[in-house]
């Protein structure tokens, strides 16, 4: 089983590249927004708890959400591995998803991260914010700022990763398609066949 981590600063491409790797590997993405969005819409337990915290304006405990993935991995015991999005956020959340993959004999296989020079990023954004709509793509402040806070914030789980050897570095300011391909060149061993 490939557990992939893929990092990347807002505006790095980060969700067009986990729709291809979804797409040719056929990895499950593993999403802690929208599992939180299920658990709640499905009124389970763990939704019902995590909902809680929300309504009171707080962050849902980390306990809340590995229990969440949990469940995803138990729903999908015949994947080829999961692609995680938006988790581990903090080193705490990484040793907590570690703790529970070693439980399921398994383990991350790498954290990937598109590194995009910070003109890009900005550029990136302020683009995206013309056309979608998004309030923190409208600004630059906010844009820098929101750089800021993930590399902040994101450091530490790279530290954590590359303790065991498992964190890599991908040129993620080219086209699409050249990103893709570095992207693949790091997955290629690791996945082995490919879904296509």
């Amino acid at each position: 089983m490939v557990n992939l981590i893929l990092f990347g600063p807002p505006g790095s491409g980060k969700g067009t590249q986990s729709a291809n790797i979804i797409q040719k590997y056929g990895l499950i993405h593993l999403s802690t927004g929208d599992l939180l969005r299920s658990e709640i819409g499905d009124k389970t337990p763990l939704g019902l708890e995590a909902k809680k915290f929300m309504d009171q304006g707080q962050l849902v405990p980390d306990e809340v959400v590995i229990g969440m993935i949990s469940s995803k991995l138990e729903a999908n015991p015949e994947a080829r591995g999961f692609i995680f999005d938006g988790f581990p956020r903090t080193t705490a959340q990484a040793e907590a998803l570690d703790k529970l993959l070693t439980l399921k004999k398994t383990a991350i296989s790498v954290v990937l991260s598109l590194e995009v020079p910070e003109d890009a990023l900005i550029k990136r954004l302020l683009n995206r914010g013309l056309t979608s709509g998004r309030s923190d793509d409208a600004s630059e402040e906010i844009v820098k700022a929101r750089i800021v806070e993930y590399h902040n914030k994101t450091a530490p789980v790279a530290d954590h990763y590359a303790k065991f050897g498992k964190f890599k570095k991908v040129k993620g300011d080219g086209t699409e398609e050249e990103v893709f391909e570095l992207l693949s060149k790091e997955l290629d061993e690791l996945v082995g066949e490919r879904v296509q």
